[in-house]
């Protein structure tokens, strides 16, 4: 996967890339509708990353079946990655919305929110193939690659949430 850093800097439109992959997303725009836009954001993002989850704890219950204990373990630290991820999306503050009201965001900085908004939507693929990737291997040799794969990408999606609220409190202060 390339850097994050660098896909955050890419010269893309990234509103329009979110607005493509969240139905009804409409409001980081107009200052009234930035905490609905905020959770509507979050909850796809949570809502996708649930469901890829939900995957990892599938296979963990096959190689359970399997008699394979050692993978299962070995999987799990993709899962907690994962789950991490979930819950700090989830459970991040709404302050995103006030923080918006309270200050003048210049237009480069709300583009660099928007770029981190998409690199965390973007990510979803990377682990969904990285899920593919390990029900693939299962009873082959790949099998521990596959899973230290997935354990990396989980990690690189707690990683871009941490780089984006590093963003917010720069653009707070």
């Amino acid at each position: 996967m390339s850097d994050i850093l660098e896909r955050v800097t890419g010269q893309q439109d990234f509103f329009k890339k979110i607005l493509s992959k969240v139905p009804g997303f409409k409001g980081y725009i107009e200052r009234g509708d930035r905490r609905m836009s905020d959770k509507l954001l979050r909850d796809k993002i949570a809502n996708e990353f649930g469901t890829l989850s939900q995957r990892v704890s599938s296979l963990q219950r096959d190689l359970v079946n399997q008699g394979d204990l050692a993978s299962v373990g070995q999987l799990e630290a993709a899962e907690i990655k994962l789950r991490q991820f979930i819950d700090r999306i989830r459970t991040a503050s709404y302050g995103y919305a006030p923080l918006f009201d309270a200050i003048k965001i210049k237009e480069q900085e709300l583009d660099q929110v928007y770029q981190y908004d998409y690199a965390l939507l973007e990510l979803s693929d990377e682990v969904r193939s990285a899920i593919d990737n390990v029900e693939t291997s299962i009873g082959t040799e790949g099998l521990d690659a596959a899973i230290r794969h997935l354990t990396n990408v989980s990690q690189q999606c707690v990683d871009a949430f941490n780089k984006r609220t590093e963003v917010m409190k720069g653009i707070a202060s």
